[in-house]
This record gives structure tokens, C-alpha cells and sequence, in this order.
């Protein structure tokens, strides 16, 4: 991995905002925008014009069959099955503590001013397909939707030429997935957004994919909801001399193996802690099953920031607003009120950041690319509205209604005061 040292942090902060800039490619826009049209215009026909063309699968029927699924999950191996149970109540234990709860207010005298609480009730989870089944994403789509209230929860994910993952199967069925649909890619977002024959259209999409998928969620959003618009993979490391090596560097992969483009960073305030890092980085790549694309990952993404004091390392990694932030450092929890932008935190050098992709609960469907600076991981919150609500009473109008008045004609809508002096309330 590359080591950048003797840099200015202000130098060292704009190479961080150009390489977390999101670029949108026209090219894969102009695409998404006819395969969305398409859809629209005919429906599951064009589905399986896609399922042939784009992922060399002949289909006559999206829905996967109940049948099908429960073979999944009675064949699965009996450790890999108990592995997405355990894991899935881990993430239903957490996110049971995220639900908003309704509330009303009567302090006022005649006023009753409240906010309901309601589940959206239908939604959409996209899981990838491609070069690995991600039975986990299953779960941290799902089960907050479910702990949430939504009624009814729609899984897609591309078609594969000899049957869909078992593990990604027995995931869905483990959190209570409703219908399962074999589609996939930008095809999949608009037959969720805008319905088709057999897909019903659903009220919010969530879950990661491919440039396609992502373009697709943008377009569509208006239509129905959307979680985030997901990037490649990221990691961001505070480490300081007694941190151990090898481990930084099995993390630091972890990420890079996901895609070609997924960003590593390891900032540290020591030299020593940096070169042994970067040497086991490559050693380490050797045996990786995964090294062609973690190896694209490192040497275009992978970045070794060495400055001198453990305030400018918070200082960058804030600027770099991480998906993923492990913070291995004496004492790492201290730290913790200081990481302002980050997607999901790991204290500790016990805390590697697959135990958050796979088990302990926290959702591992985070903010990428930066926008950790304003956006929030994957909850309950997103699968709930609130409806306001208000009762005035005829003493209560009476009290405020000059100011209501007063403040409708200084934005000159008549009307609005109107509203008000037709119920006689307007005091001589």
C-alpha cells in the first residue's frame, strides 16, 4: 500500500474530497433511463427480454416458489443455517431499540398537537448477485422492515443461470421475506417503482448494487423512496504503534475484496506501524482467493496516511466519513465522542469489521462515498412515517388567531387569513 507522508493536512484533506467526489457516467444513465422506460411501456415482458439478454436466464415466472425456498433451507449446511439465525436475532435485538414510538401533547390549553407512528406497507429489498451471494444482506435489509411493522416485503435479485443461492434463500426465509422475485439490475428497481403484471409496485427500495442499480435508485426516487445511494466498499483505520500489523492488514482487505473499487485507509502516527502494514498487505494478498480484485482495490483505493499526532488522524478520518471506521488505538472508546462522520464505528482491536457485516446487529447497509456526513445507516426509521396531527379548540383559536392573522398577511396570503376570521375569531 502506498505510504503518504510529509504532506500538509490541508494537502492530504483535498486528495480525500476528490477521491470521495460521487461522478454519475452519463453512459450508464442514458442506459438505466431506456431500460426504466422500457419497463413502464411493457412490463413483464421486458423483464424477461432482460433476464435474457443482460443475465443469459430464460424465465417464464419471476416468483420463486415457496417449494424452492424451503428446500433451500432444509438442505442448507446445519452450521451455515444456525450461523443466519444467531446472526438474525442479533440484528433483530438491535434494531427493536430504534422503533419511534407516537406521541400527543396537551400542555397547551384547547391544543392537542401529536405525531403518529406508521409503518410503510410495502417495500422492496435489492440483493446483489454477481461475484458473491450476500445471504447477509438479506437479513439487515429485512428484518428491520420487519421489527418496523411494514406489511409486506419484496425481495429482487438477479436470476442465476443454475438456481438462486441456497444461503440466500434460507436468509429470506429466516426473516420473513414475503415473495422473492428473480430479477435484477436497473430492470428490477423499475418494476418496483412503477409495478408491473406479476411485481407489485412498492412504497420504498433499499439495498446495494452494481452502477446500474445505484442509477436506477436516483431515477426512481420521487416515484418511491429510496435508502441511500450506495458506493463501493470502504474502510478507514486509526491505529497508533500498538496496534497489531497483521490484523490492520487482514481488515483492510476484508473491504478491498468486495470490489475493484472499494477504498481502504489506514491512518496512523507511526512510521514503523505504516511499512509493517503495507508489507502485510502484499503478503497477505498472495493467498487471497480474491486478490485479482482486491489487488485492483489496494493499489488504485488503498492509502496509508501518516501524520504526527492522534488529533490530525481524527481530523482526517472526519473528512473522510468512512463507512466503516475501526478505531485501534489505547483506549478506543475515549475516542468515540470525537468521530463525527462515520457510518458505523468498531472499538477495539477485538472488533474486526466483518463481526458487524455478518452478526453482532448493527446494519452493515451504511453510507458511502462520504456521505456519512449526513446520512445514517440502514434502520427501523426507515421504514416508518410520521403523520402529524392538531385539534384547536374555539377558546384556543381564539387566543392565537391574531398572530396566525398577523402572520398571513406579512406573507400577503389573504386567503390563509380568510381561513382564520371565517370562524370569528378575530378579536375587536
Amino acid at each position: 500500500m502506498q505510504i503518504i507522508q510529509n504532506e500538509s493536512l490541508s494537502a492530504i484533506k483535498n486528495k480525500i474530497r476528490q477521491a470521495t467526489e460521487q461522478t454519475v457516467d452519463s453512459v450508464v444513465v442514458e442506459r438505466v433511463d431506456q431500460i426504466i422506460a422500457k419497463v413502464r411501456e411493457n412490463g413483464d415482458q421486458a423483464l424477461k427480454d432482460y433476464s435474457q439478454s443482460l443475465d443469459g436466464v430464460s424465465l417464464d415466472d419471476f416468483l420463486v416458489d415457496q417449494a424452492i425456498i424451503d428446500q433451500a433451507y432444509n438442505q442448507l449446511d446445519v452450521g451455515v443455517r444456525q450461523a443466519l439465525q444467531a446472526a438474525a436475532e442479533n440484528i433483530k435485538s438491535f434494531h427493536q431499540r430504534e422503533r419511534a414510538e407516537s406521541f400527543e401533547d396537551r400542555t397547551v390549553a384547547g391544543v392537542v398537537r401529536g405525531t403518529k407512528v406508521t409503518p410503510l406497507a410495502r417495500v422492496g429489498i435489492y440483493v446483489p448477485g454477481g461475484t458473491a451471494a450476500y445471504p447477509s444482506s438479506v437479513l439487515m435489509n429485512a428484518i428491520p422492515a420487519k421489527v418496523a411493522g411494514v406489511q409486506e416485503v419484496i425481495m429482487v435479485t438477479p436470476p442465476q443461470a443454475d438456481g438462486l443461492n441456497p444461503a440466500v434463500l434460507a436468509a429470506a426465509k429466516i426473516a420473513g421475506i414475503d415473495r422473492i422475485y428473480q430479477i435484477g439490475g436497473a430492470q428490477a428497481v423499475a418494476a418496483l417503482a412503477y409495478g408491473t403484471e406479476t411485481v407489485p409496485q412498492v412504497d420504498k427500495i433499499t439495498g446495494p448494487g452494481n452502477a446500474y442499480v445505484a442509477a436506477a435508485k436516483r431515477a426512481v426516487y420521487g416515484q418511491v423512496d429510496i435508502d441511500m445511494i450506495a458506493g463501493p466498499s470502504e474502510i478507514g483505520i486509526l491505529a497508533d504503534e500498538d496496534a497489531d500489523p497483521q490484523a490492520l492488514a487482514a481488515d483492510l482487505l476484508s473491504q478491498a475484496e468486495h470490489d475493484v473499487n472499494a477504498r481502504a485507509i489506514l491512518i496512523t502516527n507511526s512510521l514503523s506501524l505504516a511499512q509493517e502494514v503495507s508489507e502485510a498487505v502484499e503478503c497477505q494478498l498472495l493467498t487471497l482467493p480474491r486478490q485479482k480484485i482486491a489487488r485492483q482495490a489496494i493499489d488504485h483505493n488503498g492509502f496509508i496516511y501518516l501524520v504526527e499526532t492522534i488529533d490530525e488522524m481524527i481530523a482526517l478520518m472526519n473528512e473522510v466519513a468512512p463507512e466503516h471506521l475501526e478505531i485501534q488505538l489505547k483506549n478506543p472508546d475515549s475516542y468515540l465522542d470525537r468521530i463525527e462522520n462515520a457510518g458505523s464505528v468498531f472499538l477495539g482491536k477485538y472488533t474486526s469489521e466483518p463481526l458487524g457485516d455478518y452478526f453482532a446487529g448493527p446494519n452493515h447497509i451504511l453510507p458511502t462515498g462520504g456521505t456519512a456526513r449526513f446520512s445514517s445507516p440502514l434502520g427501523v426509521w426507515d421504514f416508518q412515517k410520521h403523520i402529524q396531527y392538531l385539534s384547536y379548540d374555539q377558546m384556543a383559536l381564539q387566543r392565537d388567531a391574531d398572530a396566525v392573522i398577523a402572520l398571513a398577511n406579512v406573507e400577503g396570503l389573504e386567503g390563509h387569513a380568510r381561513a382564520i376570521e371565517s370562524r370569528g375569531t378575530v378579536n375587536d
